[in-house]
């Protein structure tokens, strides 16, 4: 991204998430062994889907898929917070800024997209079963992969575009560990209402639009299993409690950041830091957990390539 802006600010020093040594150290043993526990998981979840030919249904394409947007997106904050626990100064550049903004946004805006998809596929498994193998052939399953991408980076762009039109020079402190839009903003040097009303649209209106969408959806699919009466309806049940559970636990904090107006609030740092570090980590392995057959195919990976 080329960045033309008449700021004067070169960096941003980062407040943090807490400020007491203690409480830090703490917190950042626990985010070590978290994020070198969960992390592998979601690698060993793409590796078994890929190499497991019972696991090819699209749900299981889609799953490898959240996880690998899940473990790039936890490389966006987690590294450089626990760097940041380490040092005295917690520095970034102005380009590191909007860079770690971008990535934020586009995995986090294709993440929702992809959850959006996932509930397409389980209305068509469940509500459509004899045309699913056609509406959800190979082809379209990497058409709408394509798709959510394409509008993750979409909505990542038009963020970073206009933060980049804003100038910037004075203040650069931001109450916070990483760049986000709802901080930025705050230090720009002129009138930013606009800014902000756009940045709301564009996030917490779509965000929430696309939460109660999902809630809709999956109403209609839970009244339409439990009206069947086919042997199946257990394990459909199970699949989409399952994703509405990541439903709330993804577009939840979302909600919270970026629909309330563009003021501190006392909780914001705690849900950015679930939003951010913990629950990218955990919402693949809340599938697999609640997946059998993930679990029975994870098992005859590890005790083909493991060595006792």
């Amino acid at each position: 991204i080329e960045i033309r802006n008449s700021t004067v600010v070169t960096e941003f020093i980062l407040l943090g998430l807490i400020q007491s040594a203690d409480i830090q150290s703490l917190v950042f043993v626990l985010i070590l062994i978290f994020y070198l526990i969960i992390l592998p998981g979601n690698f060993l979840i793409i590796l078994t889907i890929r190499s497991d030919p019972a696991l090819s249904a699209p749900l299981y394409f889609f799953l490898a898929n959240l996880a690998f947007l899940d473990a790039s997106y936890s490389f966006i904050v987690a590294p450089r917070m626990l760097a940041d626990f380490l040092s005295e100064k917690k520095v970034i550049s102005y380009r590191g800024c909007i860079t770690q903004l971008f990535f934020l946004h586009f995995l986090g805006g294709g993440e929702g997209l992809l959850l959006v998809v996932m509930a397409f596929d389980r209305y068509i498994a469940i509500c459509r079963p004899l045309h699913y193998s056609t509406i959800m052939s190979p082809r379209v399953c990497y058409t709408l992969l394509l798709t959510l991408w394409f509008g993750g980076f979409v909505h990542s762009i038009i963020q970073v575009a206009l933060i980049l039109h804003l100038p910037f020079c004075g203040p650069n402190q931001l109450d916070n560990f990483f760049c986000d839009v709802p901080q930025v903003i705050k230090l720009a040097c002129t009138d930013t209402f606009v800014v902000e009303l756009l940045m709301v649209f564009n996030s917490g209106l779509l965000t929430l639009l696309c939460f109660l969408g999902l809630l809709v959806s999956y109403a209609v699919i839970f009244c339409h299993v439990h009206r069947s009466s086919s042997e199946g309806k257990s394990k459909a049940l199970s699949t989409c409690t399952t994703h509405v559970i990541i439903i709330f636990l993804m577009f939840g904090p979302a909600i919270f950041i970026y629909t309330h107006p563009f003021r501190a609030l006392p909780a914001d740092k705690v849900v950015s830091f679930f939003h951010t570090v913990i629950f990218p980590l955990m919402t693949p392995v809340i599938y697999t957990l609640r997946n059998l057959q993930v679990k029975s195919s994870m098992r005859r990976l590890l005790a083909r390539h493991v060595v006792c």
